[in-house]
């Protein structure tokens, strides 16, 4: 029976998974289809649905995933003289690098109870570590880091800004 709980994933619906997200990062959310997935893994498409009760658990699963990577990048940040920039400088790169998986992290609502026990919050424990232990602020420096990444990747920024510039002034804001 497919299980959507992303931390008791069988070592199948793994590799279903991981192949998911080498399609998401190929074609980003439009390619993620499950004929595509199986396809990639050598199943019919129907077969998914042993491993996986639906697209909404794939996608939970690779968000998790996402947010494990997220926390294992900003875990270094925390020993740094300046830990909030080095936050910053790795949540930036990280959606640099996947850009379609960032979305996909956090372009519609997140169902959080469908995701790996502890997931956002390992991603989140740095930043509120960062700033204090204020959940609040936390929250407006995420805020603040979300609104200047997704304005990067859409190319919303004028030519010529100084985008590094920017992200430090905003940055400092927060440091009180």
């Amino acid at each position: 029976m497919a299980t959507s709980a992303p931390d008791q994933l069988s070592p199948r619906a793994r590799e279903i998974v991981a192949a998911a997200r080498e399609l998401l990062e190929q074609d980003g959310a439009a390619g993620l289809s499950m004929r595509g997935v199986a396809e990639r893994v050598g199943i019919r498409a129907p077969s998914i649905y042993k491993h996986l009760p639906d697209k909404e658990a794939l996608e939970d699963a690779i968000i998790s995933d996402g947010f494990a990577e997220l926390a294992a990048v900003f875990a270094p940040a925390l020993a740094a003289r300046d830990p909030l920039s080095e936050l910053a400088a790795a949540y930036r790169r990280f959606a640099s690098a996947h850009p379609h998986l960032y979305r996909l992290m956090t372009e519609r609502p997140l169902r959080r109870e469908r995701l790996a026990p502890g997931a956002e919050e390992a991603a989140a424990g740095p930043v509120i570590a960062a700033v204090g232990g204020d959940e609040h602020l936390a929250r407006a420096v995420w805020a603040f880091a979300h609104g200047m990444t997704i304005l990067e990747l859409n190319g919303r920024f004028p030519p010529g800004a100084d985008l590094d510039a920017a992200w430090e002034r905003g940055i400092a804001a927060f440091r009180g």
